[in-house]
């Protein structure tokens, strides 16, 4: 089945068409910078522009970073808060003319690396982490979300968490591999505390580099790169849009 699947990120939009039964991209990648402000009506024109990029008629897969249930947006904390209440779904199928299915962008990314990637067959606890603009967080029990688990926004040193250990913040400021690691050490020993994973797989733009500060790295349990790195998102939405086709 072949759906599109688009990856919304407080940074960047991107989609891609995917074959949902083998989990690959069919085309190169499309990326839009995400409009600021992010409001509902800057950001679906972009996600639109995407899908007519594309010349799309069917399904789309959606992930979105905050909280969505049955497709309306509860939290947002990267993109315009004037997303919160926004029956999203609606308004990018009045947009679009396409049926949309939204979730939670790291949700989708850890389902595509659940069932195609770096988790494919793992029992036990699995914690998906998308380093990226923010943290976003998905959690899998035997192969099974928890969905909308925003784990990105917990504290750590007196600040939340992705505000002080995202890939944003090791940019902004500049930090060594070494540095940021040591941040990165501090945020996965809480998840470790938290949750005991079996497993631990890091996505988002961050995962791009994951041999460069993967070294520094010392949380007491298996930590490894999506197998799709910043793709994840991409797969993984599509596969929420293949669901309800």
């Amino acid at each position: 089945m072949e759906i599109l699947g688009i990856d919304v990120g407080g940074s960047g939009i991107k989609g891609a068409p995917v074959d949902t039964e083998r989990g690959v991209l069919l085309t190169k990648r499309y990326r839009l910078p995400t409009p600021k402000p992010s409001t509902p009506e800057a950001a679906a024109r972009t996600i639109v522009a995407i899908v007519r990029h594309f010349k799309w008629k069917g399904a789309v897969g959606c992930g979105f970073p905050g909280v969505v249930r049955s497709g309306m947006v509860l939290t947002a904390a990267n993109m315009s808060r004037k997303w919160i209440g926004v029956q999203a779904d609606v308004l990018l199928k009045e947009a679009s003319g396409c049926e949309f299915t939204l979730a939670n962008d790291a949700d989708a990314a850890g389902l595509a690396e659940i069932r195609f990637g770096a988790g494919q067959g793992r029992e036990g606890v699995v914690v998906m982490i998308t380093l990226g603009t923010g943290i976003g967080t998905a959690l899998f029990t035997d192969g099974k979300l928890f969905p909308n688990v925003e784990l990105g926004r917990l504290e750590l040193d007196g600040k939340v968490a992705e505000k002080w250990a995202s890939e944003k913040v090791r940019r902004d400021k500049a930090l060594s591999w070494k540095k940021w690691a040591k941040r990165i050490n501090k945020y996965l020993d809480r998840m470790h505390t938290y949750f005991w994973p079996d497993l631990i797989i890091l996505g988002g733009g961050g995962s791009k580099n994951f041999e460069k500060f993967a070294p520094y790295l010392s949380t007491p349990c298996e930590v490894v790169p999506a197998k799709f790195r910043n793709g994840a998102g991409i797969v993984g939405a599509a596969l929420i849009g293949a669901n309800k086709t």
